[in-house]
Order: structure tokens, then sequence, then C-alpha cells
């Protein structure tokens, strides 16, 4: 039997050996053992040790041995302090914080907004080049350029829209959170470790003082270049960091340091080590512990919040913003993709978000906005961390006047004020309550059945005998019934309902309606009609009263010409006298010959050719224009044929849904809809067909559906050879 023990030491010390990290091997082995391969090794590395080396110092009876071997380390540790500390510095503990001043200085980024000052900019470099160069005084033309400059620039940083301001507060140079706190601070120590195996370089903490006062500083730091925001994950933290930023906390909390956390990320790292080590968990656990910490808290929103992951840090007693940042539940490139299938839609879905400092502090979220320069905070870091200062130091003043139970009840019912309308501590609630709600579109009808409803509409109106005919007449009054539930709907769930009740009693109780009328009622029914108007043109909402109000514009349309092509009818007959229906009747007489195979004498032949002309004649008469003719054949292709169109009419929508899917164009067909019912000759809605058709007609170019229609197109085109030209088109005032 073989016994293996290791003990370990520091072997080397004391002989003036490297500081490495030894053990001593003692091997107890049977003298039968031995008696194997003694050739053998024992380890199958490039360091084995071969047991015939060791024969000669064998002692005793051979049964022990004893091995000394020293291993040296490569690496000494991965800690950050060094390995000599001077004793005499002012602030020995620097080593512990990684962010050090750049080597170089940040490359000026532009905004697309910004390009109009970066104009201006290189006006006045051009004419201060052209003052050096000719020795001329252009003084006045370059303080009335900077004059514009500044006004261009105050005008367009005073009128910034939301995905605007979203764009500043991502700006690669915007300073981060160790740059305010560096700024903001007389001393500051940064602390390291989740105490659970890691630290995470996403969110840094530490301990700092304010004009003598120390504060827990936690934040989530962003980098200053590709190198850093790779070190520093892009701000984004994994459950360590928002582990470490807890224990920090209840540091702060034992040994009552107020805590000021700064906000500046876009979002938690949603990578699956994060989701296995538990991100959900140390989001709701920070969430949960923050409400019950006894020292004041203030949040600082200096870039851009995102979701739960900006809220971990965030349940503080003062939310203050800078007034560029953003805070939102998703950012606008991620709710335009859900919502339009489209990150293009993101500036349409930052307004819809409200995402802003100022949305925030209407909303009583935010409980102030701190200024920045124009231009950004980048443009002056101190000024705007000075502004810091000042707001965290003021705010500090209110809370600390508070009782530890004062300061708890305060930041719990800030939250729970959150929400116009929302719930009211010690009101009672409403057992039922009705609710202003968009009626849900789940079981609304596909686009298929109401395209099958509309053919089927359409038919029943060309092949009705007469301008009353029952049927249509019954599918239009179902038509109408059904628009009218629709936008009974659409009126309660906008809120107009109570308004038009209103203007209804109102032009009851008027003695003289027309009166009335020219009083101020058209004004109130006016103002219901444009936000009824307003909200129908939201791109996603109300489809089904868009799709019935866009069904029934086409039935007025087609009964409009239904009524005129009976008109034209009744006036041609009459117009044709009992000789002309006579031709008429040896036209048809020759067409039958035709079809059958007989051949077409010449007086008949004759007798065609002056019935063409003479049904010409009445035409014209009737002021029509004769512009060809049309093969009846190609009118009525054969049934195997009238399949294959059936099916390949099947397929082709198939593709372009498949199309509209896949290129995310949903967004602007609902954008076409709405514009073609505002107005459908309109150039933005020529310019959005055109788009929809050139993506559509390169998608179906490169499908196999073009081979098929060319295919069908041959075979149609030999069917129709031999069939009679006999059916006159006519043009009534341009159109077919």
């Amino acid at each position: 039997m073989a016994t293996l023990s290791l003990i370990s030491g520091n072997c080397g010390r004391g002989r003036g050996e490297d500081n490495g990290l030894g053990f001593r091997l003692i091997w107890n082995f049977p003298n039968e053992f031995l008696g194997g391969d003694v050739h053998g090794r024992l380890f199958r590395n490039s360091n084995a040790i071969r047991v015939k080396d060791l024969e000669g110092s064998r002692q005793g009876n051979g049964k022990k041995f004893h091995v000394v071997a020293g291993v040296r380390k490569g690496k000494k540790h991965d800690y950050p302090w060094p390995d000599d500390i001077d004793p005499n510095s002012k602030v020995p503990l620097t080593y512990l914080s990684y962010f050090k001043p750049l080597e170089e200085k940040p490359k000026p980024v532009t905004l697309a907004f910004e390009k109009p000052l970066i104009d201006l900019e290189q006006k006045i470099i051009e004419v201060q080049r052209m003052a050096d160069d000719t020795g001329l005084d252009f003084t006045d033309q370059i303080n009335a350029l900077e004059m514009k400059y500044e006004q261009a620039l105050k005008d367009l940083y005073t009128h910034l829209t939301p995905i605007q301001r979203l764009n500043i507060a991502r700006h690669p140079n915007r300073p981060t959170v160790l740059d305010h706190i560096l700024n903001i601070t007389e001393k500051w120590v940064e602390l390291h470790g989740d105490r659970a195996g890691y630290d995470d370089p996403a969110i840094v903490t530490g301990i700092g003082s304010i004009e003598g006062r120390s504060y827990m500083f936690i934040g989530q730091q962003k980098g200053r270049n590709t190198k850093e925001n790779i070190m520093r994950n892009f701000a984004m933290p994994t459950p360590h960091g928002y582990r470490k930023a807890l224990r920090m906390m209840k540091y702060a909390d034992h040994h009552g340091f107020p805590i000021v956390t700064f906000v500046d990320t876009p979002g938690a790292f949603a990578d699956l080590k994060s989701e296995e080590l538990g991100q959900g968990e140390a989001i709701a656990h920070n969430l949960r512990t923050m409400f019950g910490l006894k020292v004041p808290i203030i949040t600082i929103v200096t870039g851009e919040g995102g979701s739960g992951g900006a809220l971990a840090i965030a349940c503080a007693n003062k939310l203050l913003m800078l007034e560029n940042s953003a805070f939102y539940v998703a950012s606008p490139e991620a709710c335009a993709a859900i919502l339009w299938k489209s990150s293009k839609a993101a500036p349409k879905a930052a307004e819809k978000l409200r995402i802003t400092a100022q949305e925030h502090y209407k909303l009583r979220i935010a409980d102030g906005i701190i200024p920045e320069p124009l231009g950004g905070a980048h443009a002056d870091p101190v000024w705007s961390s000075l502004r810091i200062k000042d707001a965290i130091l003021q705010q500090m003043e209110e809370l600390t006047r508070m009782t530890t139970e004062e300061l708890l009840e305060h930041r719990r019912l800030k939250f729970r004020a959150i929400g116009v309308g929302g719930f009211k501590e010690g009101s009672e609630v409403e057992p039922e309550r009705k609710r202003n709600m968009k009626a849900s579109e789940v079981n609304a009808p596909k686009f298929a059945d109401i395209e099958s409803e509309l053919d089927d509409l359409k038919k029943t109106i060309l092949e009705a005998k007469g301008p009353s005919d029952p049927i249509t007449n019954k599918k239009l009054e179902k038509l109408e019934e059904d628009l009218d539930q629709e936008m009974t709907k659409a009126f309660i769930s906008m809120g107009l309902i109570d308004q038009i009740e209103s203007l209804n009693l109102e032009l009851a109780r008027s003695p003289d309606p027309d009166k009335a009328k020219s009083q101020g009622l058209k004004e109130k029914a006016d103002k219901i009609v444009q936000e009824f108007k307003r909200n129908l043109s939201r791109p996603g909402a109300y489809l089904g009263l868009k799709q019935k109000l866009q069904t029934l514009n086409m039935v007025t349309r087609l009964l409009e010409v239904k009524e005129n092509s009976d008109k034209l009818k009744s006036e041609l007959n009459q117009k044709l006298s009992s000789d002309i229906i006579h031709k008429m009747e040896t036209l048809k007489r020759a067409r039958d010959n035709l079809s059958s195979g007989e051949p077409l004498d010449e007086n008949l032949a004759l007798e065609v050719q002056e019935a063409k002309e003479e049904l010409e004649e009445v035409l014209r008469s009737a002021n029509l224009q004769v512009v060809g003719t049309t093969k009846r054949d190609s009118l009525n292709p054969p049934p195997e044929l009238r399949e294959e169109i059936v099916k390949i009419n099947r397929d082709i929508k198939q593709e372009i849904e498949k199309v509209i899917d896949e290129k995310g164009l949903s967004w602007k067909v609902d954008e076409l809809r709405e514009e073609a019912m505002k107005d459908s000759s309109s150039e933005k809605v020529k310019k959005l067909e055109a788009e929809l058709k050139e993506v559509i007609a390169a998608a179906v170019s490169a499908s196999p559906l073009k081979e098929r229609l060319e295919s069908l197109r041959l075979q149609t085109e030999s069917s129709d050879n031999g069939a009679v030209q006999e059916n006159v088109g006519v043009v009534d005032n341009g159109r077919w």
C-alpha cells in the first residue's frame, strides 16, 4: 500500500532563495512496489521524476525516502496595492482606484443635430485664418459670427426633442460617475468587491467627503474610450455589481453615512451567466433593502437610466436628473422594434415614452432638474459637477432634519404617489369602477377575412340589377351597423362620449337649433372631430374601425361607379336603333362562327365591318371615345388557368406579407393607410407607395414567383390565339 502526503510552506525562504511557494512530498512505498517497472515515469509531463534516479538516496532498509521540491510561481498576486507603500504619503489609498487621467484628450464628437453649429464653427475658423494670413482686421465679422453661433447654440439646446436629449445623455465624452465624484469630493477612497468572489467594474463604490461630511457614493461607471468601455462592460452591471452595491449600502446604514447614487446605464447585463447567477434576484434584493435603510438616500441620473438595472440603486428619498438625462423602462429603439417593427421609429417612441427629465418632473417622479451648460455636460464637466454638488447639499439639508421614521415614511410615500390618478393612502377602493379602455383587438377580423368580405361585397354590387337591390341594401345596412358600433367604442375609449352627449343635450334644449349652431356649438363639434381624427391617426390604434371605414369608402365608390355605369347603359340603349341592334346580332353570329371553326364569308365580313363602324359612331355621339378592342376570351380564361391564377395570387399575397414582416414595414403600411385616409393623392402617399413597391418588387423578383408568373403569361397568350377582337373598349372623360 502506497501513501502520499503534501506539506506546503515557504521552503525556500531563509536560504536566500526567491520568494516562492514550496511543498514537500513524503512517499512511503513497500519494497515490492519498486519491483515493477522502476524505469517508468510516475508523472507524464516534462517535470516528471523517475524512481531509478532516486535509488541511490535510499537509507536504512529502503522502505522510505523523502523528496523536497520547490515550485516558483510566475505571477505574485492580482491585488491592486503595490509591494512598497510610501508611509509618508498623504493619499496612501489611491491605488485602490483604476480610474486614472487619460493620456490623450478625447476626440470631439458631433451629434447629427449639431451639424449646423459645426458649419458656423468652420466659418469662424476660416475667417480667423484669413485674418492671420492677410493681416487685415476681421474683428467685426468674427464677432458677428460668434454672436450668431451663440444664438444658434441657445436656440438649438432650448428646443431639444426627446431623442436629441437621449443622444446627449449617451454622448461618448459625457462626464462619467467618477469624473463627478472626483470633482465634488475633498477626499475619496474607492471600495471593491461583493465578498462573494468578484468585483464588478461596472459599478463603483466608495467613501468621499463633501464639506467635511462623509458620504457613501455608488454609481454605474461608463468608460471614456473603447478600452475602458470594454473593461467596464459599458456600465451594464452583473449580479456581482448589485451585490457589491448592496454590501456598501448596508455598510453606510451601519455607520450612518448618507448614500448618494449615480445612475448611468443602458440596463443590467442580460447574458446567460448573469441570469444563472441570479440577476433578477440581486435587483429585487436591492429594491427591498433600500426601502429599509435608515439613512438619507439621494439619486442623481447623470446619463441614461435603463429599466430595473437603474432602479436597483435608485429607490431614494430624492431623485434628481440632469437636464439632458433620460430615465426609461425600455429604450426607444427596443420600444420601436416591438411596436413599429423598426428601430427607425425611435424618435416617435422616445416622445411617447416620456423619458426626459422635464417629463419626469411633471409626473412628480423626479424631484428636481439639475441644469447643464449649453452644449451638454461634456461642454463644461466641472461646472456640471458643481451644480450636482449644490443640489446634493441642498437636498441633504432637508433630509437630515427628518427622524428615522419620517425618512422611511417619506421614501415610501414618494413611490406610492407616483402615477397620476393612482391609489391614494387612506381612500376606499371602489368595488367596481368603469374605465375608458380601448376594446381588445385580439378577436378582431384578420386581413384575409376582411379582404374576402370586401370581394364578396364588390361582386354583389356589380351583379346587382338596379340601384335598389335588396341583397346589396342588406349588406350595406349590416356594414353601417358594425361601423356605428366601432365608432361608439372608439368614442368611449377616447373619452369623448360625455362631450358628445353634452353637445347633443345642448342642441336639444336650444329652441332654434340653427341659431344654436351659429352661437358656438359648431366650434365644440369641430373640436371633438379634430380630437377624434388625432386619436384615430395613431399607428396601430383602432384597427377595426379603420378597416371598416376603408371598406365603407370602397363600397361608396363602387356604388358610384355602378350608378354611372347603369346610367351610361340606359343612355346607350336609348340611342341604339333597331337596325344597329340587328347588326350587333350579326356581330355575335360572326363570333360564334369563328369560335366553332367555320370560315367567315365575304358578305358577313362586310356586315361585321359596317356594324363596327356604326357602333363606334353611336359611342362617339354619347361623348365616348373608342381606344381599342379587347379579346373576350382573355377575360374568361380556361378553368385550369383560372385555378392557377387564383393560386398564384394567393402565393403573391403570402410573399408580400412575408416581406413586410421580415423587412419591418408594418409601421410604414399603417402610415400609408393613415395618409391615404387624409388625402389619397398627396405627395407623401405617392412617396410611401413608391418605397413599398420598390421593396416588394425586389423581393418578389428574387423569388420563384417570377418564373411562375412568366410561365402563366405564356400560357395565357397561347390560349388567346385565334380569339375574336370584337369587344370595344371606351373611355369616359379619360377613365376606363
